[in-house]
């Protein structure tokens, strides 16, 4: 009976070490270490003008693009780009589908209970384009809240939860695809779209017979941060000692792609 416990303790002890082997990569060891080992750092992103967007060649271009390249490249890894939907892209996160979002992700309280942030590298803000024939009438902002007036936005993003709180009355319609949003304005099937500027400037600057802002100003301003699987403060430290290191950089690079249009003729129509 002593031998078989022996024997039953030490199949107990293998079939344990076999369980922790399972488990991810992060979980094991860091995620930083998993991913030099691997030698590739999968990002996960939504397409938003000028975030990230399609070059003329078919190729992801950026501002989100160039940080997660200059993170790989100082990491010594390869870089994996994931295009993902917006409103799934926390719950990937979460399933260890990829490493880190990098993305206009702006940190939320809610976003926090799910997922951890690294330190600020980015600031944005909430703006505004409506249809000249259906809103330049209206007052901005009372004149919105009415059952007549139709929002639209970006399906998963924070002006949604916005637009539901700003303007309770108004019709909502939400959209997978950033650019059919815009064009439901253009073509006077909604309103007005609030998404994170510089792209409902820019959506005016390129339909001025069609649109127009109501307001130049921020409706709310946010703060953006990289995602990380919470459980990996290690990771949190390295992104954010990174961010430190290129502070200046970082800056360089959000002027050239939310103040300029320097980059506009390289995108794709």
């Amino acid at each position: 009976m002593r031998s078989m416990g022996r024997l039953l303790g030490a199949c107990l002890v293998v079939l344990t070490g076999l369980a922790i082997s399972s488990e991810p990569a992060d979980a094991q060891g860091t995620l930083i270490d998993s991913i030099k080992k691997r030698g590739r750092m999968q990002v996960a992103f939504g397409t938003f003008v000028p975030w990230a967007v399609r070059d003329k060649q078919g190729n992801w271009m950026g501002f989100e693009i160039d940080v997660a390249t200059k993170l790989s490249k100082d990491m010594g890894v390869e870089l994996e780009l994931l295009p993902t939907q917006w409103d799934g892209i926390i719950p990937g996160l979460i399933a260890s589908k990829y490493d880190f979002i990098v993305g206009g992700l702006s940190i939320t309280p809610a976003r926090q209970e799910q997922i951890d942030f690294t330190a600020g590298y980015s600031t944005s803000g909430q703006g505004v384009a409506a249809n000249k024939a259906l809103a330049e009438k209206l007052n901005w902002p009372e004149g919105y809240n009415d059952d007549k007036v139709t929002f639209v936005c970006r399906r998963g993003v924070a002006a949604c939860k916005t637009i539901a709180e700003r303007w309770p009355k108004a019709t909502l319609r939400q959209f997978d695809d950033d650019s059919i949003a815009y064009q439901e304005v253009i073509n006077g099937n909604a309103h007005i779209i609030m998404a994170s500027e510089p792209r409902p400037r820019f959506a005016v600057i390129q339909n001025p017979d069609k649109l127009f802002q109501p307001t130049k100003d921020y409706v709310t301003t946010g703060v953006e941060g990289m995602g990380v699987r919470k459980g990996n403060p290690e990771a949190i430290a390295y992104l954010n000692e990174w961010i430190g290191k290129n502070k200046t950089w970082l800056e360089e690079r959000h002027t050239y792609w939310f103040k300029t249009r320097d980059w506009a003729g390289n995108a794709a129509n």
